[in-house]
């Protein structure tokens, strides 16, 4: 180093001298920002290291954050995963509550509504077994339940009572093998017997192949049975199918009562027949509002337009001669024998359904339309006898006038 030194010695020292000019100047002269060069040097210089080391902080403190200090974290985790479970458990225990009112209120309706006599049960235990469909309810002949009782919810049949306990009963649902009873379909009045298959979808034997069963129609308990009042619902075809060389068809049939749960159900203590309804069970009633009042039909101080009369054939006939009646000052059921009827040939206006309107400031019905005026002689071709008569006698061999 030293003989380098020695032996460039003169460069060096013009080269230290010249750096030590440049400092100088570049503290003294400064940008156009009035910042000298020198501090822009220096900044220049220092930001990429000030950086680098930042970084270097700022990982180092993330990492002890993030990874050594997870125990912290884990167990945070811990107690919101606790909260959210008992959350969970609150919202399902509400909408279990909210379901068992809707229930309940439905049921209350239909006890209310139905002309056969009622008792309201719960499920309270399930029978065991793969095929099995029985069910156990809290009622039993200490509350007059007895044994071949009718079970039923708003929707339709459930099953019949197999066994009556003194505080509970078992009740046979509608999919269980060994279950039937008399049904009756809603168009045509078909007879069959619905039985369980163990499966969510029952099956109507003993339908002959030449009645008509189409898929969608309704089917209703018979009463046949002497177990399920005749009008119950019962389910709904899914699917028809004829067999060959079988004198019945084969019927799958969806029971409709035990679609939404057998929790809360109805025991029929006294039955009462009901008539087959024409059409099937509605899910939700439909709202309508009212009509529009004639008054706000139009603006204030306007007249209201006609509103055309809605109804039957005969209401508009009967509108129509009560009209023409108004029009000729005829009162219908009033009037001695012999008197002249109204001529119902008559033209009202067209969309008229009233009396005419009288004329401004005389009281007096204006004219109707293609009406004839009271008094006044048919217009035909030919004049009347006496006319003619008289116009013969005048020297006109025709009788017609000619003016």
């Amino acid at each position: 180093m030293e003989s380098f030194l020695n032996r460039y010695r003169h460069i060096t020292v013009l080269l230290l001298v010249i750096c030590a000019q440049l400092v100088l100047l570049a503290v003294q002269v400064k940008n156009d920002q009035d910042v000298r060069f020198i501090r822009i040097w220096t900044i220049t210089a220092v930001t990429p290291v000030a950086r680098l080391v930042e970084g270097l902080r700022g990982g180092s403190v993330g990492f002890l954050h993030n990874y050594i200090t997870l125990h912290d974290t884990n167990a945070e985790n811990r107690h919101l995963r606790e909260e959210v479970g008992q959350l969970k458990l609150q919202v399902i225990f509400l909408q279990n509550q909210l379901n068992t009112a809707d229930r309940a209120k439905a049921l209350q309706i239909f006890q209310a509504t139905t002309p056969s006599k009622t008792l309201a049960a719960n499920e309270i235990a399930i029978a065991p077994g793969t095929d099995s469909k029985v069910v156990t309810v809290n009622r039993g002949s200490l509350s007059g339940v007895e044994r071949g009782m009718a079970v039923v919810t708003p929707d339709g049949i459930v099953g019949k009572v197999t066994a009556a306990y003194p505080t509970a009963s078992m009740v046979q649902l509608v999919t269980d093998p060994e279950f039937a009873a008399g049904v009756i379909s809603q168009k045509g009045g078909v007879r069959g017997t619905l039985k369980g298959q163990g499966t969510p979808n029952c099956k109507v034997d003993y339908v002959a192949v030449e009645e008509k069963v189409e898929v969608g129609e309704w089917f209703y308990t018979s009463g046949d049975d002497r177990i399920f009042p005749r009008g119950f619902p019962v389910g709904i075809v899914r699917a028809v199918r004829t067999p060959d060389r079988a004198n019945f068809k084969e019927i799958l049939l969806e029971p409709v009562g035990v679609q939404h749960g057998v929790e809360d159900v109805l025991i029929i203590l006294q039955g009462v027949h009901q008539d087959i309804p024409d059409t099937p069970p509605a899910n939700q009633p439909v709202y309508l509002e009212p009509p529009v009042p004639a008054s706000a039909a139009g603006a204030p101080g306007a007249q209201p337009a006609a509103v055309p009369a809605v109804g039957t054939e005969a209401d508009k006939l009967r509108t129509l001669y009560k009209a023409i009646g108004d029009a000729e000052n005829h009162t219908y059921g009033e009037g001695a024998p012999g008197t002249k009827p109204p001529d119902f040939n008559i033209k009202l206006p067209n969309g008229a359904t009233g009396p005419p309107t009288p004329a401004a400031g005389t009281g007096i019905a204006a004219p109707v339309p293609g009406a004839k005026p009271p008094g006044a002689l048919p217009q035909t071709g030919n004049p009347p006898d006496a006319v003619r008569h008289a116009n013969q006698a005048a020297g006109d061999p025709s009788g017609v006038s000619k003016k």
